[in-house]
């Protein structure tokens, strides 16, 4: 079985147990939701196309290749490691079924021997959406960067990653988002495309 550190117990026990209240029982649900993500993508598209021409499209199309390397590379490791998940495995996690809050019994016994809770597939896609997005319009620095904060923090809430599952998703998606910035810029060089990232002022 995967490793859990005492400090990533901890962590967990303290973000998805300790630290609860009625309104981050709303809320962070919403940042675990790829409807919410995709939306944002589609808001972002529409944003700026307006501003900057059709041409942004492919800036769109360069962040949802670079989030569809990032799922795939993390359903990859998945299988390899096959961590459980703290819903699995954790007395007291809190979950979610059927949209509903529950809770796990204290003295719960485990039932499965593999999972799929690392690295999270959550984390690392909105690290990859993040940089890239970050690099390619430097202005949305200011506040973009907390989406994976939130993003991370949703999952542990959820009780569906350990700590370590999410930094190591955040790790991962970061890599691709630089490999993909720099494929970009070399492509761009390459062809003389003209569509550089926006000029921060």
């Amino acid at each position: 079985m995967f490793p859990t550190l005492p400090q990533d117990q901890a962590l967990l026990l303290l973000l998805n147990q300790d630290w609860r209240s009625p309104v981050l029982d709303l809320v962070l649900p919403l940042f675990s939701s790829r409807a919410i993500l995709f939306a944002l993508l589609a808001g972002l598209l529409v944003w700026r196309s307006a501003l900057r021409g059709k041409g942004q499209a492919l800036y769109f199309i360069l962040l949802v290749l670079a989030m569809g390397v990032s799922d795939l590379a993390t359903n990859q490791v998945k299988q390899a490691v096959g961590r459980l998940r703290p819903e699995n495995i954790v007395g007291g996690t809190y979950h979610q079924q059927s949209g509903q809050w529950e809770r796990l019994p204290a003295d719960l016994t485990p039932d499965r021997e593999r999972g799929s809770g690392f690295p999270s597939a959550h984390a690392a896609n909105s690290a990859a959406l993040a940089l890239l997005a970050v690099l390619l319009w430097p202005r949305l620095r200011r506040g973009l960067w907390a989406l994976p904060l939130l993003v991370g923090w949703s999952r542990v809430y959820l009780g569906k990653h350990f700590p370590t599952d999410v930094l190591a998703g955040w790790l991962l998606g970061l890599g691709i988002a630089w490999l993909f910035w720099l494929a970009w810029r070399a492509a761009a060089k390459r062809w003389c495309l003209d569509l550089r990232p926006e000029p921060e002022a």
